[in-house]
């Protein structure tokens, strides 16, 4: 039920609230010896062979990090970069440092060591934990924790207890892209952990016997909370994958660790369709897929339906709340939607033209969710202005056009800015254009998504070069290898389009949405 007429309707996070306690503590207690996380570096290594920590040894050691991150000196409040691949250290850094009311921020792999140095420096971070094959030189004032310092944090110190937090302290800090072309930090607080639990049966239906197999990384909200942080709040296994990124290995892992819940971007399960024979594999052990980041295709669901015999479930959400409107096992999915707002959820599609009052079911307008829900992140990291763009009132804004049938299901209408969506990662169009912008060959250049088939995008750059005499004859590949230098691959464009001018309004503004038909 809401709050008064409009307000979060779930129980809301007692005032002291520490994540990592919430996710760790009670299974520790509870079944100590159960296994908490299996980290596979190697798909076809027997099961027995990979990396087993029970929750015993996870709560143990990720109070050790805790205590050795404040013997660094390390306050409460500070930040820690982590720039690592799937491995059991990143979990242990990243529950560890909430352990310790610190703040870290998870990175991509992907990033350039620009990239890194930007957020270093944005977020003040004091500590950059890093791995071999990512080493980097850090800024002068930074901390550097090499694995080998790692392994110390968790061997050469007594555990602490869990930081006595506030619900509403920071937690864990994670950049997303910004709408100036900068990644922005979104901060969110202890209780978001809290937060997600209208999810466990509004999406996963999970419970302690589940084994949960996530194929993103670490970066991303989608990855940390179904990949570990609702797992083990509700005292399940957590498989993570750290090994060559074939899409062969997803059948293999599952069949191999009898996962029960499969979780991946859509493209992803295209993409396992169509280069696996799925009759191969003994997937009885999974009872649905999970599926987020960007929408669910028709003709994809029901190929998958139709060559496994399971259900996906589809979810949609964002960085400052992760998922919040989805289908699941008490939601059937119904076509042509992500689903329904999860229990107790306040969500709503407010005017895009402004207003707080919500629409009425069949008008379109901006989905917003209540300020009041748990989930929702405290703000954006030393970005004020950015942040009043999104909040109207009581509610968050963050830019997909939808509607709400009566019957309760939403209807996405996409974005209704120019953020793209690259696989799952949200990527701003003005960073890639800025990058791209600073090429010699370059005068003007435009970013957009340029569907290539059927529930498929791929972002495409229309380049105006220095010299338009030779726009015929100019060659893609050094701006292509250009961006790979500058930005992680997933902000690279596919293709690069050369033109002699771009579509503008009559006030000069670049017109991304005629860009596809501006096409030679």
């Amino acid at each position: 039920m809401a709050q008064g007429r409009w307000g979060y309707g779930g129980e809301l996070p007692p005032a002291r609230f520490n994540m990592a306690h919430y996710c760790l503590a009670h299974a520790a207690q509870a079944t100590p010896d159960k296994i908490a996380l299996i980290v596979v570096s190697d798909a076809r290594m027997p099961a027995e062979a990979a990396e087993r920590w029970s929750y015993r040894q996870l709560d143990r050691a990720v109070r050790q990090v805790a205590a050795g991150l404040r013997r660094l000196g390390l306050k409460p409040g500070a930040r820690l970069l982590i720039r690592m691949g799937n491995t059991s250290d990143y979990a242990l850094l990243f529950f560890g440092a909430i352990a310790a009311g610190c703040v870290p921020l998870p990175s991509s792999a992907q990033l350039t060591e620009e990239e890194a140095t930007f957020l270093l420096a944005d977020s003040g971070a004091e500590v950059l934990a890093v791995s071999a094959e990512l080493a980097m030189a850090p800024p002068p004032g930074v901390q550097v924790l090499d694995p080998e310092a790692v392994a110390a944090l968790r061997t050469a110190s007594e555990p602490m207890d869990y930081a006595d937090t506030a619900a509403e302290d920071p937690a864990f800090l994670i950049y997303t892209s910004g709408t100036t072309g900068r990644s922005k930090g979104v901060l969110h607080a202890q209780r978001s952990a809290w937060g997600r639990r209208p999810m466990y049966q509004g999406w996963y239906g999970i419970g302690p016997d589940d084994v949960i197999l996530h194929a993103g990384a670490f970066n991303w909200t989608y990855t940390l909370g179904v990949g570990l942080t609702d797992p083990w709040a509700n005292g399940a296994t957590a498989v993570l994958y750290n090994g060559q990124r074939d899409v062969t290995v997803w059948p293999m892992l599952m069949a191999k660790f009898r996962a029960t819940l499969f979780a991946a971007v859509p493209g992803l399960y295209r993409q396992i369709l169509k280069y696996n024979d799925l009759r191969r594999f003994d997937l009885s052990s999974l009872r649905h897929g999970l599926t987020a980041g960007e929408a669910l295709n028709a003709a994809l669901l029901e190929q998958w339906r139709a060559t496994t015999g399971k259900e996906l479930y589809e979810a949609l959400g964002m960085s400052e709340c992760s998922t919040y409107v989805s289908s699941g096992p008490d939601t059937p999915v119904w076509p042509g939607s992500p689903g329904k707002p999860q229990a107790g959820r306040c969500i709503a599609a407010l005017p895009v033209d402004g207003g707080e009052e919500p629409l009425p079911p069949g008008e379109t307008g901006l989905l917003a969710v209540h300020r009041s829900d748990p989930g929702l992140m405290l703000g954006y990291w030393n970005r004020p202005e950015e942040e009043a763009l999104v909040f109207r009132g009581d509610w968050f804004i963050g830019g997909d056009l939808v509607h709400f049938e009566p019957n309760g299901y939403m209807v996405y209408h996409g974005r209704n800015d120019d953020v793209m969506n690259a696989m799952g990662y949200r990527v701003s169009p003005l960073e890639v254009e800025h990058c791209l912008s600073q090429h010699p060959a370059v005068a003007e250049v435009a970013v957009t998504e340029l569907a290539v088939r059927d529930g498929v995008s791929v972002i495409a750059a229309f380049v105006v070069p220095r010299d338009p005499d030779e726009t015929d004859e100019l060659d893609a590949a050094p701006l292509l290898a250009y961006t790979h230098e500058h930005l992680a691959a997933y902000k690279c464009p596919r293709e690069i389009i050369f033109t002699d001018q771009l579509p503008r309004t009559a006030n000069g503004k670049v017109r991304r949405r005629d860009l596809a038909q501006w096409r030679k």
